[in-house]
């Protein structure tokens, strides 16, 4: 079956669903180009959630009483959506706090379990931190730690990932979309690289989730995180899929309630998935929000939402490239990234110019956007990055490519 054409999105209409985004700051309309840092919510969320706290607010799984089913089987009914969203089965759905947690999850109940000295474990060198920490406190097991690089356009070395691999590696963990560099990597062939040795993959969604389809069956991912916050969802909420039959064979790594089956004086056995990693009263808001986040965008369309995306980075490299002292992060073909754009302008401190950015209404993110090795590899203390969602538009990109040009003046770069 052919695969349908995206539609073309009306930005200026679907920003009315958006109310933070309807205001000024610093006198001048705001343009939001923070969204990998966080995505704004839709009112469709923001009733959802007043909804639960207004009108069935209660504990899941514990009660007969009528709030507490409804509010069990809005919580399940989220659950089951996300499943749908990436492909997944509903008890492959572990509720988290966020990607940061999903990871550690991995690495407490999965890595610390299994993995030995002399074992590998590979990352790269564009990794967000919380897909680096983790795996560098395995070297205290004598885990050996492999690192991949960035070829000069700012793609992934696979030469060097292909040359790396064994059977002493272990896993692989690596970002689908890099938070800086906005680089898609091909996922599903370092899956296939990853099974030809006997190793697992873990992918980081927390770029890509929001932004395009995802099927997590396809890539053939072992572990897949990401976090609702970043989707339209609330914050505090976020996901872990890992394939059914490596869940199973994993200890919690949290205990209390809700996460077992039968409690006695000297010993205990765990519930079933998911709940067996659910220790606790979960963020039941958070979930049932991120329920209705994955009903906006499913509503608005994931291709749709990519091709959208699409145009406004390929319109932002060709703009960008036209401010002088600008140097562009990353790779320069479009269709090679995701919805963000990071650079350098001359020797402006990232932090410095989006002081300058703020001023006139452009909200954008600057430091090391948690990714230090990257930075140092590239070579500088600092960038800017412009991120990109489905409410924004090239007339925003226009604003911001003036406001850069504007601090050229200010820092006297003419």
């Amino acid at each position: 079956m052919a695969k349908a054409e995206a539609e073309v999105l009306d930005a200026a209409k679907i920003r009315q669903d958006f109310p933070i985004l309807n205001q000024n700051v610093n006198g001048k309309p705001l343009v939001f180009l923070d969204s990998a840092a966080t995505s704004q919510k839709p009112l469709q969320v923001i009733q959802t959630l007043n909804d639960y706290y207004t009108k069935y607010n209660s504990n899941v799984h514990r009660a007969a009483h009528t709030l507490a089913a409804k509010s069990t089987e809005a919580y399940e009914n989220s659950r089951n959506k996300i499943a749908n969203f990436i492909n997944a089965k509903p008890q492959e759905i572990i509720f988290v706090k966020n990607a940061s947690e999903a990871i550690n999850l991995v690495f407490y109940s999965w890595a610390l379990e299994n993995l030995k000295a002399g074992d590998i474990v590979v990352t790269t060198v564009m990794e967000h931190h919380s897909n680096i920490v983790p795996w560098q406190q395995l070297q205290s097991k004598d885990v050996k730690l492999g690192i991949i690089d960035i070829l000069p356009d700012g793609t992934l070395d696979l030469e060097q990932l292909k040359a790396i691999m064994s059977d002493k590696v272990k896993l692989i963990a690596v970002t689908h979309c890099s938070n800086v560099l906005g680089t898609i990597n091909p996922v599903k062939e370092i899956a296939q690289i990853a099974h030809k040795y006997g190793a697992l993959v873990l992918v980081d969604g927390a770029q890509s989730v929001p932004h395009m389809p995802i099927d997590v069956k396809d890539i053939d991912a072992d572990f897949f995180v990401f976090s609702g916050h970043k989707m339209l969802g609330p914050t505090g909420i976020g996901c872990l899929y890992g394939k059914e039959e490596i869940l199973k064979k994993m200890k919690p790594f949290m205990f209390g309630g809700d996460m077992i089956k039968e409690v006695h004086l000297r010993e205990t056995t765990f519930a079933d998935l998911p709940n067996k990693f659910e220790a606790g009263t979960p963020d039941i808001a958070g979930a049932i929000g991120l329920g209705a986040a994955v009903d906006y965008l499913q509503s608005i369309g994931m291709e749709n939402i990519q091709a959208h995306e699409k145009e406004l980075v390929r319109y932002a490299l060709e703009r960008l490239s036209q401010v002088k002292d600008l140097k562009i992060i990353g790779p320069a073909d479009a269709s090679k990234r995701g919805g963000l754009v990071s650079f350098t302008l001359g020797d402006i401190h990232g932090h410095d110019l989006s002081q300058i950015l703020d001023a006139e209404g452009i909200a954008v993110r600057a430091g090391h956007h948690c990714a230090m090795p990257l930075h140092e590899k590239l070579g500088i203390t600092s960038s800017t990055r412009a991120s990109f969602y489905f409410y924004n538009t090239k007339e925003e990109i226009d604003r911001l490519v003036d406001a850069l040009n504007k601090a050229r003046r200010i820092f006297k770069l003419e």
